[in-house]
């Protein structure tokens, strides 16, 4: 490789080392912090003695790729493409990531216009199962639509399932959001969501760690998600089995002190027993993105108060629903009784009566009093008389 140790040497050396260490490689992401990526990559091409924490035959290993590694090549590639890559330092690099320590990434490649560290600012992660259900698909689109049109990035994976219906709500709503792929940004994966992820990244932004045309792998996909929680301010999970991969994001975003939120999903349910799981422990409920926003917005953005609707019966006062409330169901009173059941004098009693009578609420029977046949029947209802 050439370049090291020149104008842009860091940058080069970055970028070679995306082809060489895997992501999330912390012990790689000592050796860079404690000696920089230049000096990393001098003793992966020298070929000499093994850097501290690197058995023999992993050492072997990465000079075998190191050999094979051209980062010129790789971002020559990357323009055509239409990408960009970052490093940490850059202004547009987000600081959250830097949260991650020596598992932060070496660089980010990235494909889309907007600035990734303005909207890192105000993001939300959506994940959940990629076999989910038509509700847990609904329930991530509806999440996604609604952040978007508050202002918020949706961030998520970009794979089958609650994924890409959270990109698809986002960008239904004409809102922002970004794809997080566990592969090269210029070979999107699955196949089957190319159209889709071509969409985000002119809508939005697509972002990788991997260098231009590398493949996912099962690993990959697992490490992937560290960036998904790093890089945004909380994690929705939607539809999670017990072993699903997006409960590792869930995790990570809790080791890093960010917000964990679960949509509940019903309790017979295996595709949603990892979501109660995470529920039963530090995670919130949600059910919309104004709950959402409450928890990882700013002071001052409460999602409404939830309440059922307003009843004829609500708007009485007090002592008027009392006396409502201690009438018999299926027979006339006396307003002897009628006090003493609610607790009042038997003049308040004669008075709110007739209060209710002109309401609708009871009628007089001689001396006695008793409910209407439409109030009977509209309070076992639920509802006051029309």
């Amino acid at each position: 490789m050439t370049g090291v140790g020149e104008p842009g040497g860091e940058r080069l050396a970055r970028a070679f080392l995306t082809r060489v260490l895997e992501p999330g490689d912390e012990v790689g992401g000592a050796w860079v912090r404690e000696r920089g990526a230049e000096e990393v990559v001098r003793r992966l091409c020298g070929g000499g003695e093994a850097l501290p924490g690197a058995t023999e035959q992993r050492w072997t290993g990465l000079l075998a790729r190191a050999a094979r590694a051209e980062p010129e090549r790789d971002l020559a590639a990357a323009r055509e493409a239409g990408v960009r890559f970052l490093c940490p330092g850059d202004l547009e690099w987000p600081g959250p990531l830097d949260d991650l320590g020596d598992a932060r990434p070496l660089g980010l490649w990235v494909r889309g216009r907007p600035s990734l560290r303005m909207w890192a600012l105000r993001s939300v992660a959506i994940v959940g199962a990629r076999a989910c259900t038509e509700y847990g698909a609904h329930m991530a689109a509806t999440l996604a639509a609604g952040l978007a049109e508050r202002g918020w990035v949706v961030v998520s994976g970009g794979a089958y399932g609650v994924d890409g219906a959270a990109h698809r709500g986002a960008l239904a709503a004409g809102g922002a959001t970004v794809a997080v792929l566990a592969c090269g940004v210029d070979r999107p994966y699955p196949r089957g969501h190319t159209e889709l992820i071509n969409r985000v990244a002119d809508q939005g932004l697509v972002v990788g760690e991997l260098p231009p045309g590398d493949h996912p792998t099962p690993s990959r996909f697992i490490l992937r998600n560290r960036v998904i929680a790093a890089l945004t301010g909380g994690t929705v999970v939607v539809e999670a089995a017990h072993r699903s991969g997006s409960l590792v994001t869930a995790r990570a975003a809790q080791r890093l002190g960010r917000h964990t939120m679960g949509v509940p999903g019903p309790a017979t349910s295996g595709l949603s027993a990892g979501v109660h799981e995470l529920l039963r422990g530090e995670a919130v409920l949600v059910t919309d993105a104004a709950e959402v926003v409450e928890l990882v917005g700013g002071i001052g953005e409460l999602a409404p108060e939830r309440r059922g609707p307003v009843l004829p019966r609500d708007l009485l006062e007090p002592d008027a629903r009392r006396v409502l409330a201690a009438l018999p169901g299926r027979r006339a009173a006396a307003v002897d009784e009628i006090a003493r059941e609610g607790g009042t004098t038997k003049d308040d009693a004669i008075a709110r009566l007739y209060e209710l009578r002109a309401l609708g609420y009871v009628e007089r029977h001689g001396d006695d009093w008793k409910l209407t046949r439409q109030a009977m029947v509209s309070l076992r209802a639920g509802r006051g008389p029309c």
